[in-house]
C-alpha cells in the first residue's frame, strides 16, 4: 500500500472492502508513443465510503475511474468488486460524467428511464421508484420539462437521479460540478452527500478543488503526476453530517493543507 497520512493519527478499521486495486496499472500508445497513465495503484474501499481522487491533469484520476467502472481493461496488477475481479461494467456501479449527457427531445422522467430502454427492463416497474427519486433530487414539479427548459444544476440533478433509479451499490463521478457555479455547486455537493449517506452508496468521487474533496469526503486519495501513484491519503475526520459552517474550522483549514502538501511533493519528485 501506498504511504497514508492519517488524520488524527488513526488508522482505518480492516473491513472488507468494496473496491479494491492492486498494483493497478494502465498504459497507452498515442501517435505511436507508449503513455504510462497510472503504476502500482493500491486502494481499498469501504462500503458506503465517500473518496475522493485529487491529482494534476493528466495523472489518471479519469482513468482509475474507468477501469473501476470495467470500461478499460488494466495494463497490469488487479481490480476487484465486493471480491470479484471487474471485467466489465455493472449494473451495481454507476457513472457520472461533467455533462448531465440528457436527451433533448425526452421529458425528465423519461430521461430517467431511459436505462431501462438498455438494460431490458420494463419501464413501468420502475416508474414510481423514478419519480420517489426525483423528488428526492428536488425536481418533482419538473417530471414533465425537458433538458433545455432547465438550468445546469437541474440537468445535473436528472443526471445524479438516473444512476440512482438502479440503486447502484457504488457511484463514480468524475468532476461532475465542475462546470456549475460556486453556489449551485455547493448545493449540489450537500444533495449529493445527503442521498448517497441515507442510502448507504459508496462514492468515488474526482475533483481538482481541494477544498470540495476535504469537505465531502471520508477520505482524500492525493496522486502524483504522471504516471498516477498515490502519494497518500488523509482521512478527513469532521463530523457527518457536514455543514457549510464546517469551512470556518480550523481543522478543515488543516486537512487542506495536509492534501495541497502531498500534491506538492507529487510534483517535487518528478
Amino acid at each position: 500500500m501506498a504511504d497514508t497520512t492519517t488524520a488524527g493519527g488513526a488508522s482505518a478499521p480492516s473491513v472488507m472492502p468494496i473496491i479494491e486495486a492492486r498494483g493497478l496499472a494502465k498504459d497507452f500508445v498515442i501517435d505511436g508513443v507508449p503513455v504510462t497513465a497510472l503504476k502500482g495503484v493500491d486502494l481499498a474501499i469501504r462500503k458506503g465510503e465517500f473518496i475522493s481522487f485529487v491529482g494534476p491533469s493528466g495523472c489518471g484520476k479519469s482513468t482509475l475511474l474507468n477501469m473501476v467502472a470495467g470500461l478499460l481493461p488494466q495494463t497490469a496488477g488487479e481490480a476487484f468488486f465486493e471480491g470479484r475481479p471487474i471485467l466489465e461494467p455493472s449494473r451495481q456501479v454507476g457513472f457520472m460524467f461533467q455533462s448531465p449527457v440528457l436527451l433533448a427531445w425526452r421529458t425528465v422522467e423519461e430521461n430517467v428511464l431511459m436505462p431501462a430502454e438498455v438494460f431490458g427492463i420494463d419501464k413501468n416497474t420502475l416508474r414510481d421508484r423514478a419519480r420517489s427519486v426525483i423528488e428526492a433530487v428536488g425536481l418533482g414539479s419538473f417530471r414533465q420539462a425537458y433538458p433545455r427548459q432547465l438550468s445546469g444544476g437541474m440537468q445535473q440533478r436528472v443526471s445524479l437521479a438516473r444512476l440512482l433509479t438502479y440503486e447502484p451499490k457504488v457511484l463514480l463521478m468524475d468532476e461532475p460540478f465542475g462546470a456549475l457555479d460556486e453556489f449551485t455547486r455547493e448545493a449540489m455537493n450537500l444533495e449529493l452527500l445527503r442521498i448517497t449517506q441515507a442510502a448507504g452508496i459508496t462514492v468515488l468521487f474526482v475533483t481538482h478543488n481541494i477544498s470540495e474533496a476535504v469537505f465531502m469526503s471520508d477520505r482524500v486519495v492525493v496522486m502524483t503526476p504522471r504516471p498516477g501513484k498515490v502519494s497518500g491519503v488523509v482521512y478527513v475526520d469532521l463530523p457527518r453530517p457536514r455543514e457549510i459552517a464546517q469551512l470556518q474550522d480550523p481543522r478543515f483549514t488543516e486537512l487542506n493543507f495536509t492534501v495541497r502538501k502531498l500534491l506538492g511533493q507529487g510534483h517535487d519528485t518528478h
